[in-house]
């Protein structure tokens, strides 16, 4: 059971990553607009976590194509497999579990380094010579997350599907332009829109955990790792919150 001062201490983090969301909104839209700063925060983000993607992308892909073929193969529905396969990663396993990925990588990295900054007052200097470091450290790490993680997501789930292919045409001689054929006859808008939408809302998620965990790190040295650690559980939580919350509105969105 929760102490209460466990309780009290979690509706005050809360509110303060409620507070924190909101100054990055107002802080969004107010120059200057860090602009080189974003492109930068972008190619690190989108660089560090390529090989990552790329390798997981190509494990899920085998991995439930190696798992799932002797089921179908049991009732002669092998035909099945692109379909379901490509249907499976690109609505919920693909987006979900690269940004798990993401929010390893990325998140205790952002975590790291602003709580580095801040115990060592490199964010105190930037306040005192005038620099805004919530605009220049905050707002683009969070926007930056927010781009590229999409972007990371549909190149991960590219790679799985053709890791899945690798397997078909190994077990089954299937060629490579009748199994795509198969998976984007199988796939519709109503399976790719609301799959890419979320991951924007991952991206936003895990930047700003990531930041908020950072900016108001403390204790020191003691509390870079504490920083970087919470920011990867929490963020990986808010995803699994976030992706309940879209696949229920999705399906009230396609029942009506």
């Amino acid at each position: 059971m929760l102490k209460p001062t466990k309780i009290k201490s979690f509706f005050i983090e809360i509110g303060e990553l409620t507070y924190f969301t909101k100054r990055f909104f107002k802080e969004l839209f107010h120059k200057p607009f860090e602009f080189n700063e974003l492109l930068k925060q972008c190619y690190s983000i989108g660089n560090r976590s390529l090989l990552l993607v790329g390798v997981t992308g190509f494990i899920i892909g085998l991995v439930i194509t190696l798992q799932t073929r002797p089921t179908l193969e049991e009732f002669g529905a092998e035909s099945w497999m692109p379909s379901m396969v490509s249907i499976s990663i690109i609505r919920e396993i693909g987006p979900v579990i690269i940004a798990l990925t993401f929010a390893g990588r990325i998140a205790s990295g952002i975590g790291a380094e602003l709580g580095s900054m801040r115990v060592t007052e490199q964010i105190d200097a930037m306040e005192v010579s005038g620099t805004n470091p919530f605009k220049f450290l905050v707002v683009t790490r969070i926007l930056a997350s927010t781009i590229m993680l999409p972007i990371l997501v549909v190149l991960g789930d590219a790679i799985a599907l053709y890791g899945s292919y690798i397997i078909e045409n190994l077990k089954g001689d299937v060629s490579f332009l009748l199994y795509f054929n198969k998976v984007f006859n199988a796939l519709e808008f109503g399976d790719l829109i609301p799959a890419t939408i979320k991951t924007y809302f991952f991206g936003f998620a895990i930047g700003l955990v990531g930041c908020f965990k950072g900016y108001y790190c403390e204790k020191g040295t003691v509390g870079v790792g504490l920083a970087a650690n919470s920011a990867v559980v929490f963020s990986s939580m808010l995803l699994f919150i976030i992706d309940f919350i879209a696949v229920f509105v999705t399906d009230i969105f396609f029942e009506i």
